[in-house]
């Protein structure tokens, strides 16, 4: 057995894991067919033929809409803001609460606030990492609006009973696939399950075009909606209109020509890109599957996962080391990383998002408590222990890799794998030799990020 890196030991590799390159020749034609246009953006926010932008915009999200039949597609200039625009859509008011998974980034939650929505938290499951449905349906209120539905990672939630729930008490659902583009439930693509949904462009997203977003929805109202809260839609409404929409004020929310065009182009990439973490992760998971103290996520038939980035559930106890300690010992066995996309190992994702200061100090948006002010008779707490499985995660238990994408091959997750290995083989020596070196600090992936080299 040899010596573990962590200890003296020689690594299981010592060359770099390939950089992802996510530009090629069809971006850069892209790119400069609108330089040579001198047309950058073709919005006006007033009625007429550009309240829609213009020629590259439409045609990105008709490609999108096509691709995976959704009936209306909507690009915006980040999913946040999407997420804004469609809480706008959905008609939330001041008062109204909004239910979350903590687990998650913080907009899922916080792009509710700006129409007043109060974001209420429920638990996630420990098998999907998403929303757990039980626990939603318990958070239901008579102010409940609407619901947020995050596709964590990449896996699809448990979208049949959260929905079943919702249409029972009234409730609009909206998918958060920032991470889950193309990814498929029960047959089904992710984003118009429920009532609206979306996804990201941001630079680390599978596709991207720097920064951006999509919506998406088959309902009609809400499309209209999020088309006038895209583009300054106070200009645009009809007098019919300004009595039907709850919210029908905008703003400058639009994808430019040049970032559409791009998106066109990486959206011919989905699916390889898509195939490509499905077949790594499938080996993966046939590497380690048979590792006691190493759960590994499934998905059920019919259902994809996009693999954002790899999940396991580490079990300190069966593995005889601390995560922080494993997290360390396989980075030893591994070349340093250049980013955090060739970070071998991050813990605890994010802090649940009810343990940050705005929602202990309920200060949000102005001095006077504002949303949660508009429900004076409630006294709205966010306390440790709410959702204990999230909480978990984070504290005990997740790891994530995101060594698991193209360009990588088999070949460089077998040398994953293999440091996996070794340190579990080797953890009764690491756990007796390496403790001096362990201060029980988790290596979150926005500590790995900022700690990297990212030149």
């Amino acid at each position: 057995m040899s010596r573990p890196a962590i200890l003296g030991g020689e690594p299981v590799r010592s060359a770099p894991f390939l950089p992802r390159k996510t530009m090629g020749e069809a971006e850069k034609r892209a790119a400069m067919e609108v330089l040579d246009s001198d047309v950058l953006s073709a919005f006006l926010g007033s009625s007429g033929k550009f309240f829609l932008g213009g020629e590259k915009v439409r045609a990105f999200e008709d490609a999108w809409k096509e691709r995976y039949g959704f009936k209306h597609c909507i690009t915006v200039n980040s999913w946040t803001t999407g997420l804004m625009v469609a809480f706008g859509a959905l008609g939330v008011e001041p008062g109204d609460e909004v239910i979350c998974p903590p687990y998650t980034m913080s907009a899922s939650a916080t792009a509710a606030m700006f129409y007043g929505g109060v974001p209420i938290f429920a638990d996630i499951e420990a098998s999907t990492l998403c929303l757990d449905p039980e626990d939603f349906e318990a958070k239901i209120t008579p102010r409940t609006k609407a619901v947020v539905v995050v596709h964590l990672l990449g896996r699809p939630a448990s979208m049949d009973p959260i929905c079943a729930i919702a249409k029972r008490h009234g409730i609009a659902v909206v998918e958060d696939a920032a991470q889950a583009p193309g990814v498929f439930y029960r047959g089904r693509p992710v984003g118009t399950i429920g009532e609206v949904g979306g996804f990201s462009l941001n630079f680390h997203k599978h596709i991207h075009c720097g920064e951006g977003g999509v919506i998406v929805s088959d309902d009609d109202a809400i499309a209209r909606a999020s088309q006038l809260i895209r583009n300054h839609g106070e200009n645009a409404l009809s007098e019919e209109e300004i009595g039907h929409f709850a919210n029908p004020i905008g703003s400058n929310y639009r994808l430019t020509e040049l970032q559409a065009a791009i998106g066109i182009a990486q959206l011919g990439r989905l699916e390889g890109y898509l195939s490509t973490r499905q077949h790594l992760a499938e080996h993966l998971t046939r590497r380690l599957e048979q590792r006691p103290g190493l759960t590994l996520q499934s998905v059920e038939p019919g259902s994809t996962h996009a693999y954002d980035v790899y999940p396991i559930r580490y079990d300190a106890e069966t593995c005889g080391l601390s995560r922080s300690m494993f997290v360390r010992a396989v980075a030893a066995e591994l070349p340093s990383p250049k980013g955090f996309e060739s970070m071998p190992l991050a813990a605890g994702y994010v802090k649940p998002l009810y343990l940050n200061p705005v929602y202990q100090n309920k200060r949000a948006l102005g001095r006077g408590g504002y949303p949660w002010a508009f429900n004076p008779d409630i006294e709205y707490t966010y306390s440790a222990g709410d959702c204990p499985v999230a909480e978990r995660m984070y504290e005990e238990e997740l790891v994530l890799s995101p060594l698991v994408r193209e360009p990588h091959t088999t070949s460089d997750i077998d040398d994953f794998a293999d440091a996996i290995e070794k340190v579990l083989d080797n953890a009764a020596l690491i756990a007796k030799e390496a403790s001096h070196l362990d201060d029980g600090q988790v290596l979150t992936p926005v500590d790995a990020a900022n700690a990297t080299n990212t030149t």
